[in-house]
């Protein structure tokens, strides 16, 4: 019953994070700040990132939240795939560097982050 909650809470607070994540991105996609010359362009860019950061808390609130078992299991494929997406976006950014490969922007480590959870999950199945 206690991981029903967990997971309802949790998929509650990604909504409500993610909502205006996507609103805004399109907004943006669509040309509504195209003018980055304005002061509050910097805002902007710390507009997108907040509900960002309101889906990692959500993610470890939810590991706070849940029993022993889930707790640790979502902190092995949190941990794992942090690792390995910090690895693979170093990795590129040498190679940006040293073979002039094309640039990919700071902010893609977080979609990379959430592809490597979902790589390791399916091989994640225990907490040893």
């Amino acid at each position: 019953m206690a991981m029903d909650i967990a997971h309802r809470r949790y998929l509650i607070r990604t909504i409500a994070f993610m909502v205006p994540y996507v609103a805004i991105n399109m907004a943006a996609i669509g040309g509504a700040f195209d003018d980055r010359t304005k002061p509050g362009s910097y805002l902007l860019g710390l507009a997108v990132a907040a509900p960002v950061i309101g889906q990692l808390w959500a993610t470890l609130a939810l590991m706070h939240d849940a029993d022993e078992y889930v707790r640790a299991l979502t902190a092995k494929r949190f941990i794992l795939a942090s690792g390995g997406a910090m690895a693979i976006f170093t990795a590129w950014g040498f190679v940006e560097e040293f073979a002039r490969a094309p640039h990919v922007p700071g902010y893609a480590v977080y979609m990379l982050f959430w592809a490597c959870y979902a790589a390791v999950t399916p091989f994640v199945r225990t907490t040893r």
